[in-house]
């Protein structure tokens, strides 16, 4: 009679290779505590600018305090995330409106419009000491921001709708400062007129232009001047 086949596990030292260990993922409730985390600072960081008191961030989130710095153990780390999110989604709705707009200046419209909605005025901090701006992950996805809207305002010149005195950084500096409050004010409901005063500023982009616009117009390298 055969003997039966050995089906136990080998033994250690047998020199079967080992079962790679996994990192443990993280729990839905844990992600969903860490997105909640991110939005709470983005709209409070709109609001009251990026020196905003964390603990005033747990509260909008309904987070512990404990759970905040689990996620982002200091101000740096969470204005790193909020800029890095800000950035990614504003650059996908630049892309969205290039892709399915055929009209130029609806699409730098739609793309205005758009990146209002996603608190575009929580990046200022990229122009502060508050945290490592240079940070390549950053960098990386501000180039794309960056390239996506000067893709828009080149089309839309191009195509003869957008006057020409003006240059991409105009478009970013107006859109950071139609969407963000000035900080600490009391104004219950404002974001109720970004979308009106950000259709006048657009018409104000449309040719034939109505006005000589005094200055110079604020371009990429002078946005990056500290």
């Amino acid at each position: 009679m055969t003997a039966a086949k050995d089906t136990a596990p080998a033994a250690a030292g047998s020199g079967a290779p080992a079962a790679p260990c996994r990192a443990p993922r993280p729990r839905a409730d844990a992600l969903r505590n860490r997105e909640r985390i991110i939005a709470a600072a983005r709209e409070l960081f709109v609001e009251f600018g990026p020196d905003v008191a964390l603990d005033d961030v747990a509260r909008r989130a309904g987070v512990g305090n404990a759970t905040l710095y689990r996620n982002f153990p200091d101000r740096a780390a969470l204005t790193h995330e909020v800029v890095l999110a800000v950035t990614s989604r504003t650059t996908l709705r630049a892309e969205e409106a290039a892709a399915e707009e055929s009209d130029p200046f609806a699409a730098l419209s739609r793309f205005v419009h758009a990146a209002a909605d996603e608190r575009i005025g929580a990046l200022c901090p990229m122009l502060s000491g508050v945290f490592d701006k240079h940070h390549p992950e950053l960098l990386a996805e501000r180039r794309r921001l960056e390239e996506a809207v000067e893709g828009l305002v080149a089309r839309a010149m191009s195509a003869g709708r957008l006057r020409t005195d003006i240059a991409v950084g105009d478009v970013l500096v107006a859109l950071s400062q139609l969407t963000r409050p000035l900080p600490g004010i009391a104004c219950q409901g404002i974001d109720r007129f970004t979308h009106r005063h950000l259709q006048l500023f657009l018409d104000g982009l449309e040719t034939p232009a109505r006005s000589v616009l005094p200055g110079s117009a604020a371009t990429l390298e002078d946005l990056r001047r500290p």
